[in-house]
This record gives structure tokens, C-alpha cells and sequence, in this order.
């Protein structure tokens, strides 16, 4: 059955829309690259130079100060070139281990919901706009459906996977939003407090704890890493056997 023309209409419609979406994606990296140049680093750069200033400089804010918080860890999960964890140190360093890490929670499932707002909204431009194909294509594996819940569930708990891609992934699979913030929310509890209590210790002047923890914490992810790295490699033999048995 051949295809029908598109009309002209039909295609200046389509045109414009493309148009509209480069625009705004455009738009939205020139804004949180301002945000991340002119509010981001500066804070990250303060906490590095005295964080006892830093410390100081956000509780003085009261309520502001946790939003600011909560603001920063958005930043950082949204923009996904700022590291992390040093983050949630600092939640820790600043506002104690357990409110720095509800803190932290609340910035990540919020900057998630977005993320995935936005997903939905501009689709795979988006996603490439901050990564590779290639390492997009790594993930392939979330296409299953069925196993799409624990998959993400046991990516966002082993300490050091990229959780930044998988924020924006999540927007192309089916996933609901709202399950994708509980899950992510409940497994990256156990790496977020061990952080925030790394800063609580140093926040105490208890260094030798902090650095203990740090070094568990450090030990765990090596260990995770190498897990995730042999189910990944696990994966993609099942595919090439899957491809060749097809052959």
C-alpha cells in the first residue's frame, strides 16, 4: 500500500514544530547554564575554599537556606555534569545527616519529576542534547518493560552507576512518573545518608568517622560497580547470542 504525500500544510506544520522544539531546548541550555555559572559553581566553590563559611553562610538564610539546598541538588541533577556526592557531603556538613538527607531527597525526586516532564515533552533530542548515542544505546536494556521497575530500582541503589542518564532515560520508557520518584527516592536512600553522615562527622570535627565512612562507602561502590559493569556484560552476550540464534 503506498503512502500518501504529506501535504504542504501538513509539512510546514511539522517544520515549525521542529523549529519550536531545537528553540526551546536551546533555551532550556542556555538557562541552567547560566544558573550553573553564575549560582552553581560559585556555591561549590565556596564550600571548597571554607566550608565552616559556606555552613554558615546557608543556615543564616533559615527556611531560604534549605530551599537553596534543595535548589542545588535540582541543579546538579538536572545539569548532570556537577558531581554529586561532594553535594550531599555538604548537605550533611551543613544541616546534619538526617535533614541534609531529606534534603537531598526532595532536590533529587523534584529534579527527576521535571527531568521526566521534560522528556516527555521534546522526546530524544532532549537526551542527546546532554549525552552520546553510545552511551544512550549502553542502556538499551530498560526496554523491558517487565523488568523496567527493578531494573531502575537496582541502578539508582548501587552506589556510583550514572544515575544523571538514567533521569532522563526514564522520560522514553513508560515508566509513570510518580513510580519513578518513589523508587528512585527509596533506593537512593542508603547512599545518600552515608554521605550526609560523612559531612555530619567532619561537620563535628570527628575526621577519622568521616574518613572511615567515606571509605566504606568508597569500598561498596567499587564492589557495586563491578557488579553493575558484569550484569551489563551479562546483557549484551544474551543479545548477541539472541541475534545469532535468530541468524
Amino acid at each position: 500500500m503506498q503512502q500518501e504525500p504529506l501535504s504542504r500544510d501538513t509539512k510546514e506544520s511539522i517544520r515549525r514544530r521542529r523549529i519550536v522544539s531545537i528553540v526551546s531546548i536551546l533555551l532550556i541550555l542556555i538557562i541552567f547554564g547560566l544558573i550553573t555559572w553564575l549560582v552553581g559553581y560559585p556555591l561549590i566553590q565556596e564550600y571548597t575554599q571554607s566550608p565552616e563559611t559556606f555552613r554558615d553562610h546557608i543556615k543564616e538564610q533559615g527556611f531560604l537556606g534549605q530551599l537553596t539546598m534543595i535548589g542545588i541538588i535540582m541543579l546538579q541533577v538536572v545539569v548532570a555534569l556537577i558531581p554529586g556526592e561532594p553535594l550531599e557531603v555538604a548537605a550533611g556538613f551543613v544541616f546534619g545527616w538526617l535533614e541534609g538527607a531529606l534534603l537531598c531527597l526532595i532536590g533529587s525526586a523534584l529534579a527527576g519529576a521535571l527531568i521526566m516532564l521534560a522528556v516527555r515533552k521534546w522526546g530524544i533530542k532532549l537526551v542527546e542534547a546532554f549525552f552520546s548515542p553510545e552511551k544512550i544505546n549502553r542502556f538499551s536494556f530498560l526496554r523491558n518493560e517487565k523488568k523496567l521497575n527493578i531494573l531502575m530500582f537496582i541502578l539508582f541503589l548501587i552506589p556510583g552507576t550514572p544515575k544523571d542518564i538514567l533521569n532522563y532515560l526514564a522520560g522514553l520508557t513508560p515508566m509513570k512518573i510518580s513510580t519513578f520518584v518513589v523508587i528512585t527516592a527509596l533506593a537512593r536512600i542508603p547512599s545518600v545518608i552515608s554521605s550526609t553522615i560523612t559531612g555530619h562527622f567532619a561537620q563535628d570535627g570527628n575526621l577519622a568517622a568521616a574518613i572511615l565512612t567515606y571509605g566504606v562507602t568508597a569500598v561498596v561502590s567499587g564492589v557495586c560497580i563491578l557488579w553493575y559493569r558484569k550484569i551489563s556484560r551479562q546483557e549484551k552476550l544474551e543479545k548477541q547470542q539472541k541475534a545469532a540464534h535468530e541468524e
